[in-house]
């Protein structure tokens, strides 16, 4: 099937949404320069200074290919809302046409433009580190609750 120029451009103004459920974790760090991180796994080291979240119940395996065909699109902009315990910070990235998606456990957003299986969104305007510090202080809570919305525009 072949889309018209004006249905491909209103296509893209819609707005897409993925919901991640994930946990805190006492060994949250939020130091990570460059990234941050959010992943289906429970263990976390102190070593892990990008992941904000484990136990996530949604990787990008899960996420419906509709979202993540219009991710690849090079104009995507998308914002990703970050909450706990009623403190919300949100970080902006753009997709790609590079993009896998495929890492079963990683969800993985880049201030830089590398791509690997883990990258979910690059060119983002925060990192681990550049979270609002109310925030990390809520996501170093153990098991508290955390929610991740991806919203696609």
């Amino acid at each position: 099937m072949v889309l018209k120029q004006s249905t491909v451009k209103r296509y893209l103004t819609l707005k897409m949404i993925e919901l991640v459920n994930a946990l805190g974790h006492a060994n949250v760090r939020s130091k990570h320069e460059t990234t941050l991180e959010v992943t289906k796994e429970t263990h976390l080291t102190p070593q892990g200074d990008c992941i904000i979240a484990v136990g996530a119940d949604k990787g990008m395996l899960e996420l419906s290919e509709e979202f993540k065909e219009a991710l690849r699109n090079g104009k995507a902009v998308l914002n990703v809302v970050i909450e706990c315990n009623g403190v919300r910070d949100i970080v902006a990235a753009r997709g790609s046409m590079q993009l896998t998606l495929t890492h079963p456990t990683d969800m993985v957003v880049r201030k830089s433009d590398y791509i690997c299986p883990r990258t979910l969104a690059i060119k983002a305007d925060k990192s681990a580190r550049d979270l609002k510090k109310e925030l990390v202080r809520e996501l170093k809570k153990p098991d508290a609750a955390v929610k991740v919305t991806l919203e696609l525009k």
